[in-house]
């Protein structure tokens, strides 16, 4: 098997030494202190944990100018962050599985994103803005027993900072950068009760101008900033058993439309960070949310834990995706969103063996209403709505079981029930320009067959149900040697439930259910540090058998169909490693190897077998250091450089192959090897810190989404431009 080459190479890593030889999955914090996360839902080192677990922390994340979700694939290896939105409804992609080329608000991410241990289901919501947080866990891989909804590919768990009960505390900071960038962050908290009760609340505020600049008179700049964002909690601790966090948040984002490389007549003389768009529109989006985490510890090795959650939010992106100063095609999306979440978790701890189960219920509702402008004769489009709504069921369990002091197994199970409803669906084709009324003139779903074939029914309404029922685990043996390090081998087992195909509005025949997708994961890890503590270090090698990956075939009409793809496989090697050579010297470095193919997959007529998966990169890695220069003036220079590489990726199933007689250029959707280059300085004392930035410092010029458009009918492809080079600089004090 080609994947057991990367298996034997971390073999050779471990056989070498079991406590000085490997490389690391979390950066070691600046001082002796352990990192905790909360990865297999309770507190542990992250060093004693069998999983592939990256943990950012909040003053991590400053570092290296990451502060938007968006961003986290610079740190994170075998991570790609890609969507047609900028950094609205970002598609998270983790060792190759992700939703490839969907670009529908209704599908649900198979990476798992939470809030506080809040499952967040529309992906809307995952382009946060990151300030004032604990830290960041992305676990790598399925987790099918304790993050068990929609989590083929792994889970990313964004953990804010809660009261301490003691004490006040907190931090202005304010920011200047160029296109005109203003931000603006900051955190007060206080006791009202020492020990007893604390409230904090955080603000989050950015504007800029667009980064891409629009050649047209009068247009409007591409990806510009506009968010604001507030989240306020209040820990209450009534007695030492009864601990109860309440959280609320809320944000919106006003900045415009990601920039768009569409029809080549208009690119003609352009820079790449230029665009010739007549209708630059808004992504607009809202979310908010309210939870209640309540524990309470019934004895010394019993926990229960409540977690309940609402949340919503809408998105109104207004997309000219034709990049010309013609309307070719010009796409309104707009979608409200409500969710509840109800986990009831026990937590148990006795002699040899530590027990983590409960029961989780989800429900979370999608009402879209998208408007599609094409260049039809005359001046038309379609219009589509519909409902879709969704629940699931889950009761779950995992016990680590102490075989040896130094041997433990680790058994998980869960089984989940999702169901899921599409209805109040309608679809027409209308007559009528951007921007202005519309005039129906034929119902195109519900409709079986040619579009504009059936006569408009303003009654006329199509649903369709599905469920499904699924059993996944892990299975997994760790060993601690003396030296502390920790070998793991494992077995898990995701899910990610059936769907039905947002896009489909052309033709009743477009809209079905698909199969759920499942992962069949082996890993083979090892981390640790040196005695010294000068080098914190992991490996972790993989093996997927991946089935009926979902994912967006798009044909000539336009028409969108949701397919399986049914076998793939997928391998792959990764590490990550810090090292503190000597005193205020601290490099950081990780890289991710993979392969990935369609073991069968045929699209349009094309067998597809043997290409590689869309945005899976067979090598990414970052190398950074954080060094502490020099003594100036009471307070410390700094100096943190980061470089960010990855290899080749393709946007599309297709790879480079084009479907014999269509207009495709499949070779467009890709993007080559490249190298970004960041960096900071910063200067800090007790109190204040200044810190100047630069990402993309060499002003690389890079793709981050494609879509093939030219098969569906139109004479280009769609491509979207990551940022160019950004600068600036920031002051934060702390009280």
């Amino acid at each position: 098997m080609a994947g057991m080459g990367y298996v034997r190479a971390a073999l050779s890593l471990i056989a070498a030494s079991t406590s000085s030889v490997a490389l690391a999955q979390a950066e070691a914090p600046k001082g002796d202190d352990e990192i905790v996360v909360t990865a297999q839902r309770r507190e542990q080192s992250l060093l004693d944990v069998p999983l592939a677990v990256t943990a950012l922390g909040g003053d991590s994340l400053a570092e290296r100018g990451i502060t938007n979700s968006a961003q986290l694939g610079e740190a994170v290896p075998n991570l790609q962050i890609n969507s047609p939105y900028g950094n609205t409804q970002p598609n998270f992609t983790l060792r190759g599985i992700g939703v490839a080329n969907e670009y529908n608000s209704n599908q649900a991410s198979p990476v798992g994103v939470y809030l506080d241990d809040v499952y967040l289901a529309p992906r809307t919501s995952h382009g946060m803005g990151l300030f004032d947080l604990d830290r960041v866990e992305v676990l790598r891989g399925p987790q099918g027993t304790l993050f068990g909804r929609n989590t083929t590919g792994g889970a990313i768990n964004f953990i804010t900072k809660r009261p301490d009960l003691s004490g006040s505390e907190g931090y202005v900071q304010l920011g200047y950068g160029n296109f005109g960038t203003f931000t603006a962050q900051g955190a007060l908290e206080t006791t009202l009760s020492e020990g007893v009760a604390g409230i904090r609340a955080a603000v989050n505020y950015a504007k800029g101008d667009g980064q891409i600049r629009n050649t047209f008179a009068g247009g409007r700049d591409p990806n510009s900033t506009d968010t604001l964002q507030g989240r306020l909690s209040l820990r209450l601790k009534p007695s030492e058993s009864v601990n109860v966090v309440l959280r609320a948040y809320g944000g919106r984002d006003r900045g415009t439309q990601a920039a768009v490389h569409g029809l080549g007549a208009f690119r003609a003389g352009l820079d790449f960070f230029e665009t010739n768009e007549n209708r630059v529109g808004d992504n607009n989006t809202d979310a908010w949310g309210f939870s209640a985490n309540i524990g309470v510890d019934l004895t010394d090795k019993l926990t229960l834990t409540s977690i309940t959650s609402y949340d919503g939010g809408s998105q109104n992106l207004q997309q000219a995706a034709d990049g010309s100063p013609l309307d070719i095609l010009d796409i309104t999306w707009q979608s409200q969103y409500r969710q509840f979440s109800q986990e009831l978790r026990a937590n148990y701890t006795g002699s040899g063996v530590t027990f983590v189960g409960g029961l989780f219920y989800g429900y979370d509702r999608n009402v879209t209403d998208n408007r599609f402008n094409l260049p039809l004769p005359p001046a038309g489009g379609f219009f589509q709505h519909y409902r879709q709504q969704r629940r699931s069921y889950a009761v779950f369990g995992q016990a680590d079981i102490a075989l040896t002091s130094a041997l433990s197994l680790t058994l998980g199970a869960r089984y989940t029930r999702d169901t899921s409803k599409y209805d109040d669906a309608f679809a027409y084709l209308f007559v009528g320009a951007v921007g202005a009324p519309d005039f129906p003139i034929a119902s195109t779903v519900p409709c079986v067959g040619v579009p504009g074939t059936c006569a408009y029914d303003p009654a006329a309404r199509y649903a369709l149900k599905d469920n499904n029922n699924a059993l996944t685990g892990r299975v997994a043996l760790s060993y601690t040697f003396g030296s502390g390090a920790l070998l793991y081998a494992s077995y898990n087992r995701g899910y990610r439930a059936g769907a039905v195909n947002g896009g489909g509005y052309t033709s009743s025949s477009g809209i079905s259910y698909i199969k759920p997708e499942y992962v069949n994961a082996f890993e083979l890890g090892f981390k640790g540090r040196t005695a010294d503590r000068v080098l914190t270090y992991a490996i972790s090698a993989f093996y997927y058998d991946y089935t009926n990956q979902q994912l967006q075939d798009t044909r000539p009409g336009p028409v969108s169909f949701l397919v399986n793809a049914p076998k793939s496989e997928v391998y792959g090697l990764e590490a990550e490693t810090t090292l503190r050579p000597i005193n205020g010297l601290r490099v950081n470095a990780s890289f991710g190897l993979l392969q990935s193919k369609f073991k069968e997959l045929t699209l349009q007529g094309t067998d597809l077998a043997g290409n590689r998966l869309p945005f899976a990169p067979r090598l990414t890695g970052q190398l950074g250091a954080d060094w502490d220069v020099v003594d100036v003036a009471g307070g410390l220079v700094a100096f943190s450089p980061n470089v960010v590489y990855a290899s080749s990726q393709f946007f599309s199933p297709f790879n480079a192959v084009n479907v014999a007689g269509s207009a495709q250029v499949n070779s467009e959707l890709a993007q080559g090897a490249n190298a970004r280059v960041n960096g900071a300085l910063s200067w800090s004392n007790d109190t204040i810190t200044v810190r100047a930035f630069a990402n993309n410092l060499f002003n690389r010029k890079t793709y981050g989404y494609g879509l093939d458009l030219r098969g569906a009918g139109f004479p280009y492809n769609f491509l979207v431009p990551n940022a160019p080079r950004t600068f600036g600089i920031s002051v934060r004090a702390d009280f």
